[in-house]
């Protein structure tokens, strides 16, 4: 049996995020049982498998940051987001749109 590591604690935790919700990468650094930092969590993110619904996870200020990685997969994940019903001005408001 494979160990549970702490990629597969992340994913788990990303998956967990409900449509329509987002979590920012240091709060879900903090969630592991072996905290992490929010840019470590981006680093991870990059590598995340292809049905982790990756979008949902922004920075703490609700902004996007992948757009620095790639402008088109900021396009997409602001496109899934608004499908998920999350209203996205310049930021994301994450006292209504956060989970914890």
């Amino acid at each position: 049996m494979k160990a549970h590591s702490g990629l597969d604690e992340l994913w788990d935790l990303v998956r967990a995020i409900p449509a329509g919700k987002c979590a920012s990468y240091g709060d879900l650094g903090r969630m592991l049982h072996n905290p992490a930092s929010g840019f470590m969590v981006g680093r991870w993110m990059a590598q995340a498998p292809p049905d982790l619904p990756w979008w949902r996870v922004v920075a703490k200020d609700g902004r996007l940051p992948i757009h620095k990685r790639d402008p088109r997969l900021a396009e997409e994940q602001r496109l899934k987001l608004e499908r998920e019903g999350v209203e996205i001005g310049e930021r994301i408001d994450m006292g209504r749109f956060g989970w914890r």
